[in-house]
């Protein structure tokens, strides 16, 4: 082996030691990517904050974002999904408040029609009051779903004029530059959530 070649090689197992020395590991020590690495989820956004203020996805930039799409009228996926992320977030405020304190979770409503400032104030501080909520308008609600990949529908309204939507129930988890990490295993418990939480918040 030349020097020239020497040298590369050192350099190269530099590198990769000070990668390794800040990047969540495997078990045989190979740095790990963000599941959601590279994908195209996510996007700017203008909607209504429970305090009736327009909100973009700029404003938090800096923070750690937890999304969830769900609707306030949920009987019964939007709460359960939403505990489960909401409890696992404090379980990660008590183990680690320094980086909880990174992290903001927001909950977009798939339900304009219904889904008012006030209804979602009382939905997410059922949850934590760290969680807020916003809506908009149909057309911003289509389009804030269609930049994060989310599908939803109205149900038929029954006589009452009830109705039920379907959507996607996925926990997203994005970077500080708004750049998409992970999707936060909700369906396996507060655990779960935690330690997902735990392995990416920096």
């Amino acid at each position: 082996m030349n020097i020239r070649a020497k040298s590369f090689s050192a350099f190269t197992a530099i590198a990769a030691l000070a990668l390794s020395a800040c990047a969540p590991e495997t078990s045989v020590g190979a740095p790990l990517s963000p599941p959601l690495e590279g994908a195209t989820i996510g996007g700017e956004f203008a909607l209504t904050s429970e305090d009736g203020e327009t909100v973009r996805w700029t404003d938090f930039d800096g923070q750690y974002r937890i999304v969830y799409f769900g609707y306030a009228y949920c009987p019964d996926a939007c709460p359960t999904d939403v505990q489960r992320t909401m409890q696992g977030f404090a379980q990660f405020e008590q183990s680690a408040p320094e980086l909880a304190a990174k992290v903001q979770p927001i909950f977009i409503s798939v339900d304009p029609e219904r889904d008012t400032p006030e209804v979602l104030t009382q939905f997410t501080d059922a949850f934590s009051e760290r969680m807020i909520g916003l809506t908009g308008t149909e057309e911003q609600i289509a389009d804030v779903a269609s930049k994060f990949s989310v599908y939803y529908t109205k149900f038929e309204a029954n006589e009452e004029g009830g109705y039920l939507m379907d959507h996607s129930r996925i926990s997203f988890l994005f970077g500080p530059d708004g750049e998409p990490i992970s999707m936060l295993p909700h369906d396996q418990g507060a655990d779960a959530v935690e330690a997902e939480l735990a392995l990416w918040v920096s």
